[in-house]
């Protein structure tokens, strides 16, 4: 009977092997489901990628003709470095042109916490841990280096380092590396002046209000030539630690990060990425570096 006991505790522990085995199979099932294929892509809208941007919509990151609901370019054009790119890593995904839907995301709700309207953003949001506890980050589409924007006869053009910088008024976008940079790195004499937009501070590089304008390097000649009428791009900064990097921002979970990652890795491998950087942001290896 013992014997009998034993034999039967066997098969009772197979029994239940074979039904973990088949849990884990479930499981499997669960995992394919959120594979890369269109069909199983965690999306906003099924059938479409919806892509957040801010507006206005400003070169070299985005081009095409100024069209509704969008200000100074369209991202739908497929021009510029950042719409090129999202289209780019759709196509990667599966998806058409005409499957991409562009919606407006201001920069700071971006990668603030909370359900998201979109399924990525690219807005040039450089990634940094805290803005990932809220939210989750795709692998570099871009290295960036900071500037400093200044106009032309005042003495912040003729500085030639960091240090130089020190004793001017500098300014920057609220929330933005650019800021971040300013206080960390440069240390001024005098307490940076913060913009709720970058329009904004622009105007007040214009109006004569702050010597320094710090943005991303590519931004920079986007104000030079565009934007502010005798400027120059005082210099670029050198990296400081970890090399800063814009990455598309996801809701914090979606599997849809690990899909675009792998696009990005193809399109890296494949050389896309680098044809696109040349293509539209080739000025910016112009720049001096403010030592």
């Amino acid at each position: 009977m013992r014997q009998l006991a034993a034999l039967m505790l066997v098969f009772a522990f197979l029994a239940a092997g074979c039904g973990g085995s088949s849990n884990k199979s479930s499981a499997g099932s669960s995992t394919a489901a959120a594979s890369c294929d269109k069909g199983d892509l965690n999306l906003v809208n099924s059938g479409e990628l919806t892509v957040g941007t801010d507006n206005p919509a400003y070169p070299p990151w985005f081009g095409g003709k100024e069209k509704a609901p969008w200000k100074v370019s369209d991202p739908r054009s497929g021009e510029g470095f950042e719409s090129a790119v999202a289209y780019a890593v759709a196509g990667k995904l599966g998806f058409a042109k005409n499957e991409v839907r562009w919606v407006v995301v201001p920069f700071n709700t971006a990668f603030a916490p909370g359900k998201k309207k979109f399924d990525l953003d690219i807005n040039q949001i450089s990634y940094t841990p805290a803005r990932a506890k809220a939210v989750a980050f795709s692998v570099s589409y871009y290295d960036v280096n900071q500037a400093v924007v200044g106009l032309n006869g005042r003495p912040i053009a003729d500085a030639k380092s960091v240090a130089d910088l020190k004793p001017y008024k500098l300014g920057a976008q609220l929330g933005t590396t650019s800021y971040d940079y300013i206080v960390h790195n440069i240390k001024p004499s005098k307490k940076p002046s913060v913009f709720d937009t970058n329009d904004a501070a622009v105007q007040s590089l214009k109006n004569k209000q702050i010597d320094g304008l710090v943005v991303d390097l590519p931004t920079a000649f986007y104000v030079t030539a565009a934007q502010v009428e005798n400027s120059k791009i005082v210099g670029q900064f050198p990296s400081a630690g970890t090399p800063e990097h814009f990455g598309m921002v996801f809701a914090k979970g979606n599997s849809l990060v690990q899909c675009v990652d792998d696009a990005l890795a193809k399109l890296k491998s494949d050389g896309t990425l680098a044809s696109l950087r040349q293509k539209w942001l080739a000025k910016a290896a112009g720049a001096p570096v403010l030592k």
